[in-house]
């Protein structure tokens, strides 16, 4: 695993260097659910190739959350922590290889990085960066029209448009596959 450079990737391979024995590896196919809603987590993932997306069943409706790629840690972090049942399904969208650990071992982890400091900072860094992209994602749906949350992801997240399937994007930005196509023609005409 590569580091970049954000708190979440240097926190993973603070981990990854000093608990690589403690996962195990797994390659999936596509379309592979690492947790369905309803289900608690048991396990919190790492990606080493690939790509995955969290969603939720709205009334039949599939909406896309977040996307993770290479070098980012996913689960239901709620269910995981707090033993409830996870509002949200993690499913691969690209073949992956996938590095577990089971919740026993990772609270052994977060455990001993209490106690260094400077991992226990990397990590509330971390928790905090992925809330604030979180509340982004959230505010756009209430600030912007659907045309400028995709210009918004064309400009901030690119490597979705060149990764993602069209549906999931559409799925993401809280729009039909059509609508989003629409969009796409009228940016490329120029209005």
């Amino acid at each position: 695993m590569s580091e970049q450079p954000n708190h979440f990737s240097l926190l993973i391979g603070q981990i990854w260097s000093a608990y690589k024995k403690q996962f195990t590896r797994i390659e999936v196919p596509a379309k592979t659910d690492l947790l369905k809603e309803g289900e608690t987590a048991q396990k919190m993932f790492f990606i080493e190739t690939g790509s995955v997306r969290v969603w939720h069943n709205h009334n039949g409706r599939d909406i896309t959350c977040q996307f993770f790629f290479e070098n980012n840690m996913v689960s239901s972090i709620e269910s995981f922590k707090k033993d409830i049942v996870s509002p949200i399904t993690i499913q691969t969208i690209e073949a992956c290889v996938i590095w577990w650990i089971d919740k026993r071992e990772m609270k052994k982890i977060i455990e001993e990085m209490k106690e260094v400091p400077q991992l226990r900072d990397m990590l509330v860094d971390a928790l905090f960066e992925r809330t604030f992209d979180y509340i982004k994602h959230f505010t756009t749906y209430i600030l912007n029209t659907p045309e400028q949350r995709y210009l918004q992801v064309l400009r901030d997240r690119p490597e979705l448009v060149q990764r993602i399937p069209q549906h999931y994007i559409a799925s993401y930005l809280g729009i039909t596959s059509v609508h989003l196509s629409r969009i796409k023609n009228k940016l490329a005409k120029g209005k």
